[in-house]
């Protein structure tokens, strides 16, 4: 293993900041935590510490910490739209939980209103909505990840998240407390600050007839089951559709179904999905993700962009 390596995969912690980080979460504080269990493709090293946060105020104590000591840090919602290096990751990785994961809806007989915080799942943020004939949902339903990673990548179908947003609020180690932002919202992704964690939002939906949204929703996750691989971890899909073309029409042209690297796998079934057979490191992924993207720029001179995060430490042992 070489110097540098070695010097990626030293932990950025003191043993004061791991004592003052158990006496601040208690058990909720872990240390040198695989992080594979906490992501859709089951892959990734270890994070020096891992901090479950169930408040506003355990996140903003968090990112005071991280102001303080001048320390990395990433927010871990599903995993879903994430490639975590073998090497793991230095400094503090954030889940959110408790509070965090509420969904209220309501309805006044023209609009759904919903308020949701960062790590309530689309599913239930979806299902809930729907049952109140939320006009529009069907387009954000089967979608994998939570409502904080949603709105940082814009996610959706025919109509994104972004189209909905009434009111967001967010913290940030500069601005610990939370405090709502306008966002600008594009094809996969928004203006969120990097250094911005969603908090919680407010979404906004004209009301419909509950049965015909509840079909509608329906008919689009029998379609998903139909054509995605939804059986084998992986990440959704890997890469962006070019203008006027999709990515996986061109990915299958360019004969990529089935490429393997090690236990990773381009979907049979679809071919901007890679699947984990069993084992699959994040090298096999990021092989695989480069060999996918020379293979359609050379055919087709179409230069793909990555949809999926590649971060923390890529090594080439395991």
């Amino acid at each position: 293993m070489s110097l540098t390596t070695e010097e990626a995969r030293r932990s950025r912690l003191t043993a004061r900041d791991r004592t003052a980080l158990r006496e601040l979460f208690g058990e909720r504080a872990a240390f040198d935590a695989p992080l594979a269990p906490y992501t859709s493709w089951k892959i990734g090293g270890p994070a020096d510490a891992l901090l479950t946060l169930e408040t506003e105020g355990e996140l903003a104590a968090a990112m005071r910490f991280c102001f303080k000591r001048k320390l990395p840090w990433f927010v871990l919602g599903a995993g879903s739209n994430v490639l975590i290096g073998d090497g793991g990751m230095r400094g503090l990785v954030l889940r959110l939980a408790g509070r965090f994961a509420c969904v209220d809806v309501r309805a006044d007989g023209h609009t759904v209103t919903v308020d949701a915080g960062a790590s309530a799942s689309m599913a239930s943020v979806t299902a809930k909505a729907a049952s109140a004939g939320a006009l529009g949902i069907g387009s954000l339903s089967g979608i994998p990840g939570t409502i904080g990673g949603s709105l940082r990548m814009n996610a959706g179908t025919d109509r994104e998240i972004g189209e909905f947003v009434r009111e967001l609020w967010v913290q940030s180690p500069s601005k610990p407390e939370p405090h709502p932002v306008t966002v600008q919202y594009f094809y996969r992704r928004s203006s969120l600050a990097r250094d911005a964690v969603v908090a919680r939002v407010r979404l906004s939906f004209a009301q419909a007839s509950t049965a015909q949204v509840r079909a509608e929703m329906k008919q689009r996750l029998v379609r998903r089951k139909r054509t995605q691989p939804i059986d084998l971890p992986n990440a959704g899909s890997c890469f962006r559709n070019p203008e006027g073309d999709k990515a996986a029409r061109l990915i299958e042209a360019a004969g990529a179904k089935g490429w393997r690297a090690g236990a990773a796998e381009v979907s049979p079934l679809h071919a901007n999905f890679i699947n984990n057979l069993g084992g699959a490191r994040a090298k096999d992924v990021a092989t695989l993700l480069a060999r996918v993207h020379r293979g359609v720029f050379e055919r087709f001179g179409v230069d793909l962009k990555l949809e999926v995060h590649l971060v923390g430490v890529f090594v080439d042992e395991a």
